[in-house]
């Protein structure tokens, strides 16, 4: 199972502190708790408050942290029954120093540059019998805009390419069209997440993006329904982690 994909509708939300009122919004009228994400002062301005920097959800109810962030979470968690796992690494400004938890997934793969990732959330992720698939690229679920158990979207071409060659369903799309503040642009996995398996949340609208029909179809092919949180451009705001209580 995909743990980027709540196995009930989704109770909670863990979202970028740096989200606009709309999105906020829209959030709260779907039901969701939201809790805002703390900044993560140890890496870039631009990717500080991202989920997905110092969360990896190791199954739907275990998460890893980051250690730089892991007193906050245990706190704002507390009751849920979301079980939390305090990672080693501590991460730090510079690549390959921020990516430890920036691990993708599909069904039953991890997909990251294996060099760099946490040690305690790989003797987890093995202990799950989780197949790891070893990539270069190192923001690996920032790359990954997760679909279905075993679909996705990206625009890294050589992780296009070892996933599809692996029997996975991924659409491939040009970089870009996707804001990030302080760099050229945001990664497509960063723009998303799931409600439950046949509902997505997505931060904006596709309308300034050179793939938006093909993105939109690739939603309806995997039959899930795709929610516009935003009018506004695509932002990347470090992937929507969403979650059950248990």
């Amino acid at each position: 199972m995909n743990p980027f994909i709540p196995k009930y509708m989704a109770d909670v939300v863990i979202v970028d502190r740096r989200i606009d009122e709309e999105i906020e919004n829209n959030l709260k009228k779907l039901g969701l708790k939201i809790i805002k994400t703390i900044k993560c002062n140890e890496v870039h301005e631009s990717i500080s408050y991202h989920p997905d920097i110092v969360i990896h959800p190791l199954n739907h109810n275990t998460l890893v942290i980051a250690p730089n962030v892991f007193d906050y979470y245990k706190e704002e968690l507390k009751g849920t029954g979301i079980k939390l796992i305090k990672g080693e690494k501590y991460l730090g400004c510079k690549y390959p120093d921020d990516i430890a938890y920036n691990v993708g997934r599909l069904s039953r793969i991890a997909i990251h540059n294996f060099k760099y990732t946490d040690n305690v959330l790989k003797f987890y992720l093995k202990k799950e019998n989780i197949e790891f698939i070893n990539v270069k690229q190192g923001y690996s679920k920032c790359s990954l805009a997760v679909v279905g158990e075993d679909s996705a979207i990206t625009s890294d071409y050589p992780m296009y390419k070892r996933l599809t060659d692996l029997g996975y369903k991924i659409l491939l799309v040009n970089p870009g069209n996707i804001i990030l503040k302080d760099q050229n642009y945001g990664f497509i996995g960063g723009t998303n997440g799931s409600l439950y398996n046949k509902k997505s949340i997505i931060s904006g609208t596709l309308n300034e993006h050179p793939n938006k029909t093909e993105i939109f179809n690739f939603f309806l092919d995997n039959r899930v329904e795709l929610i516009f949180l935003s009018q506004k451009t695509l932002l990347d705001i470090g992937t929507i982690i969403t979650l059950n209580y248990h």
